[in-house]
């Protein structure tokens, strides 16, 4: 299997499989000198962990990652920073149970990758998805904890602003909300209603699709290429090659299709720090494929899990036509663990990104305003 790195100058490359004994990233082009700890990269990835609440699959990994290479302590203070070589880092699967799924290795689960993989490979590891499972997600995670201190003062946060055909009301977004739920919603009123309905879902043994907003903020302008590096094709299929994404948007997207001309066009005026100042945000911080210094935005839609306890139809491997449904642990909605791969996906494209402009320009901050 090839593409298993995504990136240019900030590289990432996972490894492993749901149920193999452990699943790793390695992280190249971090400069180095950057402050790093286990600690921190747990941080994030405990937002992600399984287990955590009855909205979620109830397989019980710890992910406690292990920074294996490159990271060093200064003999000055004695902090472990990191040496601009290759990063490895390491979770290990303690809690598979390949039993549950023993039965459906000659069938195709549909909504699956079965069909696909098989059909590509001519193999496929049936024990929750192999290497189409979302356990790959952690170390998406883990790497983009690394991301996010490549760029100088970028926060990076995302949220659920809608289930099914529940969305959150925008006027009660409050990002302190975000960490006092179990679905990161930023609507302490919709994050009730979201549970009602999620437990109704999941009692009944089925599921339902979410979507997530991120947004970066600090983010320095100048970030991206005009044609083929453009900032928001990367993000966006950054977004897309996570699991069960169908579609992405960035700032109004769809919804720019509903506006017209004057509504669309982000005016500028002045700033008091003698910069432009943008009057809205319709754009989502990114105009021509490269980033406006505005607050970056996207939103990413998250299909229902497929695996469901209602009986689908569907084929086995050798043609027969057959029913199937699935056994196991899973999300009522996947939508709710993919927030925090959201956020890593996006601060590994800006820190790419980041370093690639660093590379090509030199400076971060241009000048302004421009000489005539």
């Amino acid at each position: 299997m090839s593409h298993n790195t995504f990136g240019h100058l900030f590289r990432v490359t996972t490894f492993g499989e749901s149920h193999g004994p452990a699943i790793g990233c390695v992280v190249d082009g971090c400069p180095p000198l950057i402050p790093l700890s286990e600690a921190e990269i747990q941080r994030d990835l405990d937002k992600r962990r399984p287990g955590q609440s009855r909205y979620t699959t109830q397989r019980q990994e710890p992910d406690q990652v292990r920074i294996i290479s490159g990271v060093f302590a200064r003999e000055v203070d004695g902090e472990q920073v990191t040496t601009g070589t290759s990063i490895g880092l390491l979770i290990d699967n303690v809690d598979q149970r390949s039993k549950d799924y023993s039965e459906i290795k000659d069938k195709y689960r549909p909504g699956h990758a079965d069909f696909t993989y098989d059909v590509k490979y001519g193999i496929r590891d049936y024990r929750g998805g192999g290497r189409s499972s979302a356990r790959e997600t952690a170390m998406r995670v883990a790497a983009g904890a690394i991301a996010r201190k490549v760029v100088p003062g970028m926060v990076v946060r995302g949220a659920l602003v809608q289930m099914g055909p529940h969305k959150i009301d925008r006027g009660n977004w409050d990002w302190d909300e975000v960490g006092n739920n179990p679905f990161f919603c930023p609507d302490a009123k919709a994050a009730e209603r979201f549970a009602d309905y999620l437990d109704g879902i999941r009692k009944s043994g089925s599921s339902i699709g979410a979507v997530l907003e991120v947004v970066a903020e600090g983010v320095p302008a100048g970030l991206g290429a005009p044609i083929y590096g453009k900032l928001d094709a990367e993000i966006a299929a950054a977004l897309m090659s996570i699991n069960a994404v169908k579609g992405v948007e960035i700032g109004d997207g769809f919804g720019a299709a509903e506006l017209s001309g004057e509504e669309n066009a982000d005016e500028m005026r002045a700033g008091n720090d003698g910069k432009p100042l943008f009057l809205s945000n319709h754009a989502g911080g990114i105009l021509g494929g490269i980033s406006t210094g505005q607050p970056i935005v996207a939103r990413f839609a998250v299909k229902p899990t497929s695996s469901i306890l209602s009986p689908r139809a569907t084929v086995n491997r050798t043609g027969g036509e057959t029913e199937m449904f699935t056994k196991g642990r899973h999300d009522p909605c996947v939508g709710i663990r993919a927030v925090p791969v959201g956020e890593a996906m996006i601060a590994c494209v800006l820190a790419d990104q980041y370093l690639r402009h660093r590379a090509q320009v030199g400076v971060i901050e241009p000048r302004w305003p421009f000489e005539s």
